[in-house]
């Protein structure tokens, strides 16, 4: 994660590059997303920063989101979707999703793993004349508490 300020500044530049200003709200939103250590939902979000209103954040999440600055993740096990801040603004991550609760927490892969699948992807991708840009690797399961609870 680069510190705040470069954090703050790269957001900017992504917004203002989208024809959006970064406003206070907006800085918020992007602070509370920070401060976590995984994808939020909105209720999650809001939870952050109570002084966050929900119409207004969601409407700068979809903004925010328009703009590269912001990640919606959606994958389809519960009723709201999850964001965080968008790649090049965190460092580069997977996903575990839990299919019971539907959690999603971020993992870092080492960087020989990471290299052997960039590797593996990239010739997966040229064997199908397919040129790859990045990669999301989303695993999906139990997560501790779930795995705890199952028979």
């Amino acid at each position: 994660m680069p510190d705040r300020s470069s954090l703050h500044r790269d957001v900017e530049e992504r917004l203002v590059a989208a024809g959006q200003r970064y406003t206070a709200a907006r800085r918020r939103l992007v602070e509370a997303l920070a401060r976590v250590a995984a994808p939020l939902t909105l209720p999650s979000v809001l939870a952050a920063d109570p002084e966050l209103s929900q119409s207004s954040t969601y409407r700068n999440l979809v903004i925010l989101a328009d703009a590269g600055a912001v990640r919606r993740l959606h994958h389809g096990l519960d009723q709201h979707a999850h964001y965080e801040l968008a790649e090049g603004l965190l460092e580069h991550h997977h996903h575990l999703i839990c299919r019971e609760c539907g959690t999603v927490a971020d993992v870092t892969l080492d960087d020989e793993t990471e290299r052997r699948l960039e590797v593996s992807l990239a010739a997966a991708a040229r064997s199908a004349g397919f040129v790859p840009q990045h990669h999301d690797v989303d695993i999906y399961g139990a997560c501790a508490t779930c795995a705890a609870a199952s028979p």
